[in-house]
Order: C-alpha cells, then sequence, then structure tokens
C-alpha cells in the first residue's frame, strides 16, 4: 500500500504509556521497523516525559492518552502500554476513535471485558491484538523447534518458570493494585507462562492452583503455582515468584524419548533497557553458555538458542494493517482470542486457589 504521491505508507503510531513496557519494548520496537512512524507518546511522569523526549527526537509527548485520541484523525495505531486496569476502557475508546490498537498483557483484568473489545472491533472493522511478546523469546522458539521435529518423542510434563528476587515492589500502581485492578504475578509473569503453555500444548484445565502474598505490602499475589492439564495429556507446572532467592530452570520439559532443560532468560529486554537497538547484529543472540540441555542424563548434548525475535510481532503486524487491516486474510502477530483464554485460565486459577 502506498501513501500520498505513490511514497510507501507508513503506520502513524502513537504509545501510550512510556514505563518499562513502553520504553524498552515498544518505542524501540517501533523506532526499528520502517512501515511505523513513532508520533506521540503520552506519559503523565515528569521524568519519563524527558526520556521520551531525550530517546526519541522529533516525536510529541503528550500528557495521557485522551490527548492522544485527541489527535487520532493524524494517527492508525495506537499502542497501550498502561497498567491493566486502564486496558479495557482506553482500548475501547481508541477502537471507537477509529484506531487500530495494540494492547499490552494481560489483555484485560476480565476474560469478559476482552472479548467485549474482540467484539467491538470486529464490529467497527479494526485491527486488535495483543502484546504476548515471549512467544518470540529465543528459549521458546528454541523448544518449539525441538517440539516440531519431535525430537523429545510423546511430552508428558512441562515446567515453566518465571523468577525474580524483587523484595520491593517498585512500581507504585502494583503497590496499589489488587487482583481486580491487575495486580499480582499471575497477570503480570503468570500471562506470559499460561500463554506459552497454551500455544505449546492447546487448551487446559485448571487442577491445582497455590496463590501466595509473600511481600507484606503485595495486594493479590507475588508467588504463584500452577498445574495445568492439557487435553493433548500433557501436565504444565507453572511457577511464578517475585521474591525467590535462587532461581530453578526457565523449562524443563520430559519426553517418552528425552527432555530438555534451559537454565537463564531471554536476552532481549536487558539488551534494550542497557542501550541497545533490535537492529544490532548482537541484538537477541544469547551467550553459547547458557544453551539448554537436551537427551537424557548421561547422555546431554548442549543446544544452541535461537535468537530471539521481538521485532517479529510489529513485523506481523504491519503485514496485516497495510495489506487491509481487519479485512486482510493475513495473520494477527496474536489472536486476541488467545489472550482471552489466557485470562479465563487466570479467573479459574483464582477459584480453585
Amino acid at each position: 500500500m502506498t501513501g500520498t504521491e505513490g511514497a510507501p505508507r507508513t503506520i502513524r503510531t502513537a504509545v501510550v504509556g512510556y514505563g518499562l513496557a513502553g520504553s524498552v519494548f515498544h518505542a524501540p520496537l517501533l523506532a526499528s521497523d520502517t512501515s511505523y512512524s513513532l508520533e506521540v507518546i503520552a506519559t503523565s511522569d515528569a521524568g519519563r516525559q524527558a526520556a521520551a523526549s531525550s530517546r526519541n527526537p522529533g516525536v510529541e509527548v503528550v500528557r495521557d492518552g485522551a490527548a492522544v485520541l485527541r489527535r487520532a484523525a493524524d494517527l492508525d495505531l495506537v499502542v497501550l502500554a498502561t497498567p491493566p486496569m486502564t486496558h479495557y476502557p482506553v482500548a475501547r475508546a481508541a477502537l471507537e476513535a477509529g484506531l487500530d490498537v495494540v494492547v499490552d498483557k494481560p489483555f484485560a483484568v476480565t476474560s469478559a471485558q476482552g472479548q467485549e473489545l474482540i467484539t467491538l472491533a470486529r464490529q467497527l472493522g479494526r485491527v486488535l491484538t495483543v502484546f504476548h511478546n515471549r512467544r518470540w523469546d529465543g528459549d521458546f522458539l528454541t523448544l518449539r523447534k525441538l517440539l516440531a521435529a519431535q525430537a523429545l518423542g510423546k511430552v508428558t510434563r512441562f515446567e515453566s518458570r518465571f523468577e525474580r528476587w524483587s523484595p520491593a515492589i517498585a512500581k507504585a500502581w502494583k503497590a496499589r493494585a489488587g487482583a481486580a485492578d491487575g495486580g499480582g504475578v499471575l497477570f503480570d509473569l503468570g500471562s506470559h507462562l499460561i500463554d506459552q503453555a497454551l500455544q505449546l500444548f492447546g487448551p487446559a484445565d485448571v487442577l491445582h492452583a497455590d496463590l501466595q502474598a509473600r511481600r507484606s505490602d503485595e495486594r493479590a499475589e507475588d508467588d504463584a503455582f500452577l498445574v495445568l492439564r492439557h487435553h493433548s495429556g500433557v501436565t504444565s507446572h507453572l511457577a511464578m515468584n517475585m521474591l525467590c532467592a535462587q532461581q530453578g530452570p526457565r523449562f524443563r520439559v520430559l519426553g517418552s524419548i528425552g527432555g530438555f532443560t534451559k537454565n537463564g532468560v531471554d536476552p532481549q529486554e536487558p539488551y534494550i533497557a542497557a542501550g541497545g537497538s533490535p537492529l544490532d547484529q548482537e541484538y537477541g543472540v544469547e551467550a553459547p553458555e547458557w544453551a539448554g540441555l537436551l537427551g537424557r542424563d548421561g547422555h546431554l548434548d548442549a543446544l544452541p538458542t535461537e535468537r530471539g525475535a521481538y521485532p517479529e510481532f510489529y513485523r506481523l503486524l504491519a503485514d496485516k494493517i497495510l495489506d487491509g487491516g481487519a479485512a486482510s486474510n493475513l495473520p494477527l502477530p496474536v489472536n486476541p482470542e488467545d489472550a482471552v483464554e489466557v485470562l479465563k485460565i487466570i479467573e479459574k486459577a483464582r477459584e480453585v486457589a
């Protein structure tokens, strides 16, 4: 698709929110993709406003999402990198303003809200997707490749962890937020773990859920363990913990002819946070010493990790929008129905716990 005078069209984009998600994920990924023109960043924090202006010269910085929506006629896409309780109302307003929308995870604070947004986007003919970026973690891509090659045989157990040592709650909104407001580790790290498990092994039921608040100021949960039984027969053990002094393997996958164990965390986030660019040759490349182990005890081989690929999300989204948007037959990078299924698992886990 081309713009005026035959020039290639760029997707005029606004990012609402400039915390970790906005500053480390969305803005750098958009800036590195020539299909997008980052026009506006919204943040109410004075320090983040200064950082946004410094790191994104020429981009207009405004105070809030309302200021972005007042510019809707000059935009094509809004990316929501705000706290979860704002996702539903702001996404709804953006869709009604005629914009395509990316919502950071969690999609919303209830599955019903997520389904309402999907229905509205369909009615309005707008593109709506959810930033489940960890589908493009290098270790996850490596595991998908192993499973596609049936290198483990019939998988019986999938263990997946995100564990951190964060004794203090760093963000003010997280310190105030209960589960109904989108607070807690289930909505945060859990969204990623659940989405990955469902992508790998299909629909699942919640067999067990243990949710605990270990930190004195935690209003939801900061230590959670879920057991899912997938309809495919695989059992997933998902652990997320914000007060973990010794971290376990990122993945341990057991099958009928072998297993796969992977330590460490995908390097893309810390690389960008340290000032790197998605365009750098070393972006997404994991150090060889973090290679996973494939096989059986006594017969283990180091398996280099696939290169991480967060830019793929925005490449797929650009293809969709520029091919005709909601009318295009090209796939979304993430089907929002998948994100609703994640929310349903979270809701069921809270019931079980």
